[in-house]
């Protein structure tokens, strides 16, 4: 088995080791940006390299499978492929008043691609038994009906047990069993990196999904050996991540079984292995049609674009609120006014006027970028001039007391008599990493001001 893995490598760049034959399996852990849009970014996702990697393996093979199984649904990649019947996407995922909000079984793709868009919905809690029982046949079905010539699995961590967004209960070797499933399939078979959130999990995870790719899980010491971050992995510094005592809420009212038996009908449902039609196949690659294989940088007007896009964005997080809730209390036990519920917060995502926080899950009302214009400083959109920040806008950093010390190997923080503030990252993103107002009695944040104008060479 020859596996070809480096973590700075891009998508494209992946699935041509592949489609030349240079690998059996390729792993990128830096990659896995499923939700990043065409005309978007999403979800700490600014460019998504599993679109492009696809796209590439498609100049070469006939269908990809695509299997996410980050605890997000896997957007971006599914809007991608919503219409065609060579690439099937298949997320398994947490739903529910949880960041992007979308990933229903109902939704199943369009036109061509009707059928091909596989969700999992899930619940809080679910462990590696749970997991496994609706992973392994879902995914022994669609290879049987779909019969795909490469699989793309996403490998987001903030699936494991403890993760700080996540919230499911999966072990690393729950998590791992998925890898090793997939490459007992005996395809080329691409791993990606995704979300994950506490680190020192996803180290360990992916170390030991590493191996996995190789063939040498059961050979490797479950001991961790010293290294300069050792201290990170106690107290047992072991390679593990354990599962916690969450409850188990896809099985308490036996939503898992419905959710399986649904997949596996609307599988059952589609017409084996789709042919595809004779074609030329582009002589160039994706990544040289992007121009991502040329040394020279370039500044386009589509950089332009984006760099304005980016000054409103932080502009507006200024007056960004979140929306008030329009609906009656709704009683959790009510499964059916839970799911309509649900329905209406995707639809209202869908449409554009709202966008959900990843870090709290709450809807807030920022515009979409018009297809078709300059952004969002085109008028009729609710946007005009006035809302550029001038020249003279000032913006705020932190005042740091921290340093790293080359021969210590470590951060060494000099406080100088004023006290550390304890940042909570939540509001650190939602704010923009500007501080709010400190409370009554408490020591003020030090900040300082720099104007941009006299901070320009």
């Amino acid at each position: 088995m020859n596996v070809f893995g480096n973590i700075y490598s891009s998508g494209t760049e992946a699935a041509q080791r592949l489609t030349s034959g240079a690998a059996d399996i390729a792993i990128n852990w830096a990659g896995g940006l499923h939700h990043a849009k065409k005309r978007e970014a999403s979800g700490f996702c600014y460019i998504n390299d599993i679109v492009l990697g696809i796209l590439e393996l498609l100049r070469f093979y006939s269908r990809v499978l695509y299997i996410d199984i980050d605890c997000h649904h896997g957007d971006g990649v599914e809007e991608a492929f919503y219409t065609t019947d060579r690439v099937m996407t298949c997320s398994f995922h947490k739903f529910g008043e949880y960041f992007p909000g979308t990933g229903t079984q109902d939704d199943r793709g369009r036109g061509g691609g009707k059928g091909y868009a596989v969700n999992v919905p899930l619940k809080d809690g679910i462990t590696d038994e749970s997991y496994r029982s609706v992973f392994e046949p879902v995914i022994h079905k669609i290879t049987e009906v779909f019969q795909p010539s490469a699989i793309v699995l996403q490998c987001g961590a903030d699936s494991l047990a403890g993760d700080k967004l996540g919230c499911f209960n999966i072990t690393m070797q729950g998590h791992a069993n998925c890898v090793q499933f997939v490459r007992k399939l005996g395809l080329p078979f691409m791993m990606l990196g995704g979300g994950g959130y506490t680190v020192k999990n996803v180290a360990r995870t992916w170390a030991y999904e590493t191996a996995c790719a190789l063939g040498i899980e059961d050979t490797i010491d479950p001991n961790m050996p010293w290294n300069e971050y050792f201290e990170w992995f106690g107290p047992r510094y072991r390679l593990e991540v354990v599962r916690n005592n969450m409850e188990d809420l896809n099985t308490k009212d036996g939503s898992l079984d419905k959710v399986r038996e649904t997949a596996l009908k609307h599988i059952s449902e589609l017409q084996p292995a789709p042919s595809v039609g004779l074609q030329d196949v582009p002589r160039e690659s994706v990544g040289q049609h992007l121009g991502l294989a040329s040394k020279e940088m370039r500044t386009d007007d589509l950089d332009e674009q984006l760099a304005q896009h980016m000054r409103f964005v932080y502009h507006l997080q200024d007056s960004l609120t979140s929306e008030e809730e329009e609906d009656e209390p709704e009683s959790d036990s009510d499964d059916s006014s839970s799911s309509r519920r649900m329905n209406r917060t995707s639809r209202r995502i869908r449409s554009g006027k709202q966008r959900m926080s990843i870090t709290t899950n709450q809807l807030f009302n920022v515009p979409r970028l018009e297809e078709g214009g300059h952004g969002y400083y085109d008028y009729g959109c609710g946007h005009g001039p006035e809302m550029v920040p001038t020249r003279s806008t000032k913006r705020r950093f932190f005042a740091s007391f921290a340093r790293w010390d080359d021969r210590l190997r470590q951060v060494l923080v000099h406080n100088e008599g004023l006290a550390m503030p304890r940042l909570n990252i939540v509001d650190l993103m939602e704010s923009g990493g500007r501080s709010r107002e400190p409370d009554a009695g408490s020591d003020a944040e030090e900040e300082m001001e720099v104007d941009e104008e006299e901070g320009e060479s």
